[in-house]
């Protein structure tokens, strides 16, 4: 399984690929919206683990990017912000799932039990 972690947060991407490094072979890293965009072009990762506050391109944004360009791309997004208007932003943008930075140890549960699921 290969993953994308997009966080501007370098300690927070550390973590979280301490989280998933049990269940996924590969696990690349970004900052931005912007880069994720391009990593996932390029390698049609499994799962995107995906901040919404960044920079440049913002998490839902760049959620809505990567499934213009693969309507199939399984994208979790991971925040510390809990708010319904967000988590309803986040599933109309394509996210399959919304998880607090305080609850991290449910990505790697996710990550299987959605990723013995076929997309599409």
């Amino acid at each position: 399984m290969r993953v994308l972690v997009v966080d501007d947060n370098k300690s927070m991407r550390q973590l979280i690929r301490r989280l998933v490094s049990s269940c996924a072979d590969q696990i690349d890293e970004c900052s931005d919206g912007e880069d994720a965009l391009a990593i996932y072009k390029r390698y049609r990762p499994d799962w995107v683990l995906m901040d919404i506050s960044m920079k440049q391109t913002d998490g839902l944004e760049a959620t809505r990017r990567i499934k213009a360009v693969d309507a199939n791309a399984r994208i979790v997004i991971v925040t510390q912000y809990d708010h319904p208007n967000l988590r309803k932003a986040a599933a109309s943008a394509g996210a399959c799932a919304y998880v607090l930075k305080e609850d991290l140890m449910e990505i790697p549960r996710i990550l299987l039990e959605l990723g013995t699921e076929h997309p599409g």
